[in-house]
Parts: structure tokens; C-alpha cells; sequence
């Protein structure tokens, strides 16, 4: 017989795994850090060239995003995510909640898919990711309790066929400019052009027109007129991301590393349980792989001019190196974690985390008001470097707000309602003097 479950309540705060609430406040901030591009640019998050600049301070900012952040911010969120959700299951399955275990996790997945919507489509991120997380959590349901070694093998494996994928997609790239080499070839001397011939020229043509000047003008313009004006011109790129890039980006970029997480997780190499020469061992080793693989990426694409060529090639070796520069993250922040100094960062940075949900959202409400036409109506008056104040700025009011909220109140704000729609239940959001804090089981914060 079927245990009786207990109180499905949330966790105290003594209970939470503070690596972990560390980790996801600096890779929320990271997460930042290459969004801004997408928030106040056009078409610039990896080709400098498009607008924002490309030269002196502006390259230099483009170098070191892409050689630390690109890819791997959106890596570890991901790895968070996973581990969050394999913890907050086996929690409940502890508990002896049973088959309410999985009514909760996916009624939490469902909620978060609509979160999503919202935020990419009336929040006007047309990088959301909430979304694409909820997808890939309803596939590692059925991962979680496989062994850790099997977890790896199969992050590893998706990572693989995402990379091939990445070099078929290159060798198209290549052939589809050799066609559209031919037809130029032909309409000087008068030919007419094969099917081949013209479907390459249309595609190029294309990919021409979204790195032009006329481009970047106009979603400028579209990006500074009122709110419903954005929306719409937002919309079809929502949908876009919405739809292609389940099978084409998500199980091989965002599944991987979630199931690397909990793999990682259940070796104990996440709750900065291990020592100090392990973490500095893995620092060493995994920034040596993967900073050689994204400085020779950066080298080429600089030699390259910016080329569509340069940019597409990067793309074969683009997990590799961003895969092991994710790994030397992590041993870097768990060594951060483990230091006996700097607590009053480690804290912040902690509450920050536990309020992932609410500060990653907030990141696109700020932006939202300081580039489109619902606020100032700045997008694409700032150069790349200028954009990093904007972050700091938000880096440091959410450092300070977050742990003042969590003073007087159990969760964040959206983490509330979220928990309170998970579990169908409402839950005191407001904290009582010298009470221990609550805290959420959040996969997000």
C-alpha cells in the first residue's frame, strides 16, 4: 500500500542547497549580459557589424562575451533548470506525494509554457526561453532517475548530433553560396539559372537583407512606436522561435544540459561538496579546452571580416567550446561558494537566485521601458560597450532589492503565484517577524 503523503509544504531556507541559489543569481546576471544586445540592438547579438559597433571599445566588448559568455550562460541556466526540476520531484517523492508528484511537476511545466508565451509575446523578448524550458522539463521527467553516468552519456550524445548538425548545416551554407557564385556566373554571360541556382539566390538575398542598413533602420523604427505596434511586429518572430526552434536548437542545446545537470548533481559536484583541488583541476583543464576552441572561433571570424562564411563556420565547434567553458564556470562559482570571505555577495547574490523567476522577467520589463516606445523608445541609440551600464545598473539594483524582499516576504513575486497555480493551494506570501524564511523549491528561482 501506497504511503500517505505528507504535507506537501514549501521548504525552510536551512534546507535549500546554497551553491545553487548562488549559482543561478550569477548566471541570471550572465544571462543579462548577452541579452542586453538583443533588447537595444538590431540583429547585433553575434555580428557586431549589423549595428553597435565594431571597433575599439565596442570589439572589445564582442571579444570577451563571446569568449566567457556566448552560449554558456544559456548552458548553465539550463543545467539549473534541470536540477531544479529533478529536485523538486524527488522532494515530493520523499515526502510521499506519489502520483500528485507528477500532476504537480507538469501542471508547474504547463503554467511556466504560459509564462512563456507572455513573456516573449506582451513582454516583447524575442529571446524568451521559459518556453523552450518547459518543453524539454516534460522530456526529463523520464530521465531523472537514470544513473548519472547514463545522464552524461546521453547529454553527450545529444550535444553530438546538435555539433553534426551545426556542420551539415555549414556544408548547405557553403553550397548554396557556391550556386548563388554560379548565377552571377550565368546572368553575366546570359544563361538562364537552374532551380537550384535561384532558390540560392533567394536565400541569400535574405540573408542579406536582415544584416543590411535598411533592416536595421527599419526595426529600429518598428521597435520606438507604441506597445501594440511592437507587439505586432514582435509576433512573428515569437512564433518563429516558437516553433522551429523545438527540433532545431532545443533538445540539443537546452535537453543536453539539463540532463548534464543532474548528472552533475548527482555526483555532488553542485553543492560545492567537493575540495578545492578538484574545482581548481576542472577550472584549469575545462577553460583551457574550451577558451582555445572560442579564441580560435573569435580569431577566424575577426580574419574573416565578420563574413557570413567566418560566422557559419564558428558554428561547427560552437558546443564544444561553449560546453567547456560552461564546466570551468561551474568549478570557478563553487569555488567561489566555498570561500570564507565575501559572504555579503555570496547572500546577494543568493537571494537573487531564489528569485530568479521575478528577476529574470523584471530584466525584460526594465529593457521594455528603456528601449521600445512604451518608455524612452532608446532602441539602437546606444553602442555595444554603452549597453554594458545599462546591465550594471540592473546588476546592482536587483543585488540590493532581492535580499531586502526576502526580508519580509517568503517568495518572489512571481514565484508565489507560480507555486500557488503549481499546487492549486494559496500560500502566505507576506513573512512574520523573526519567523525562518521560506523559500520556494523553484527550478527557476
Amino acid at each position: 500500500m501506497e504511503a500517505k503523503p505528507t504535507s506537501l509544504t514549501p521548504i525552510r531556507a536551512t534546507k535549500r542547497i546554497h551553491s545553487l541559489d548562488i549559482m543561478r543569481g550569477i548566471v541570471l546576471f550572465g544571462i543579462l549580459l548577452m541579452n542586453i544586445n538583443g533588447f537595444g540592438l538590431a540583429g547585433a547579438y553575434g555580428d557586431p557589424t549589423v549595428s553597435g559597433g565594431a571597433t575599439g571599445w565596442n570589439l572589445y566588448t564582442w571579444i570577451g562575451t563571446n569568449m566567457f559568455f556566448e552560449g554558456t550562460m544559456r548552458a548553465l541556466f539550463s543545467l539549473l533548470f534541470g536540477v531544479g526540476m529533478f529536485i523538486l520531484l524527488s522532494r515530493l517523492e520523499q515526502k510521499g506525494a506519489g502520483i500528485k508528484a507528477a500532476d504537480i511537476y507538469f501542471r508547474r511545466l504547463l503554467w511556466l509554457l504560459i509564462f512563456g508565451l507572455i513573456h516573449g509575446y506582451l513582454l516583447l523578448w524575442t529571446g524568451e526561453i521559459l518556453y523552450d524550458y518547459a518543453l524539454m522539463g516534460f522530456l526529463v521527467f523520464s530521465f531523472r532517475n537514470l544513473k548519472a553516468k547514463t545522464l552524461l552519456l546521453s547529454a553527450l550524445l545529444l550535444f553530438s548530433i546538435g555539433t553534426v548538425w551545426n556542420y551539415f548545416e555549414y556544408k548547405q551554407n557553403m553550397e548554396m553560396l557556391e550556386q548563388v557564385e554560379l548565377a552571377n556566373e550565368y546572368k553575366a554571360t546570359g544563361k538562364p539559372l537552374t532551380s537550384e541556382m535561384e532558390e540560392a539566390t533567394a536565400s541569400w538575398a535574405e540573408i542579406e537583407k536582415s544584416r543590411s542598413p535598411e533592416t536595421v533602420m527599419e526595426t529600429t523604427q518598428n521597435m520606438r512606436k507604441d506597445y501594440f505596434s511592437v507587439v505586432a511586429f514582435l509576433a512573428p518572430k515569437n512564433m518563429e522561435t516558437d516553433t522551429s526552434w523545438f527540433y532545431r536548437y532545443d533538445v540539443w542545446d537546452i535537453l543536453s544540459m539539463m540532463l548534464l545537470g543532474i548528472a552533475l548533481f548527482k555526483w555532488n559536484i553542485l553543492s560545492a561538496g567537493k575540495s578545492y583541488q578538484f574545482y581548481g583541476l576542472a577550472v584549469l583543464v575545462c577553460y583551457a579546452i574550451g577558451l582555445s576552441v572560442n579564441y580560435y572561433e573569435v580569431k577566424s571570424i575577426i580574419a574573416g571580416n565578420f563574413s557570413f562564411q567566418a560566422i557559419s563556420k564558428a558554428g561547427i565547434t560552437y558546443d564544444l567550446g561553449r560546453l567547456f567553458v560552461a564546466m570551468g564556470h561551474v568549478g570557478l562559482i563553487m569555488i567561489f561558494c566555498k570561500l570564507p570571505v565575501l559572504k555579503w555577495l555570496q547572500n546577494s547574490l543568493s537571494a537573487v537566485g531564489k528569485m530568479a523567476l521575478t528577476n529574470y522577467v523584471m530584466h525584460s520589463v526594465i529593457c521594455m521601458f528603456i528601449f521600445t516606445g512604451v518608455g524612452f523608445g532608446l532602441f539602437g541609440a546606444f553602442q555595444r560597450y554603452e549597453l554594458l551600464f545599462i546591465v550594471f545598473g540592473i546588476w546592482i539594483f536587483q543585488l540590493i532589492v532581492s535580499p531586502i524582499w526576502l526580508r519580509y516576504f517568503y517568495f518572489g513575486p512571481l514565484e508565489w503565484v507560480w507555486r500557488n497555480l503549481s499546487y492549486k493551494k494559496n500560500h502566505v506570501l507576506r513573512r512574520k517577524a523573526a519567523e525562518p524564511a521560506i523559500v520556494p523549491e523553484s527550478p527557476i528561482g
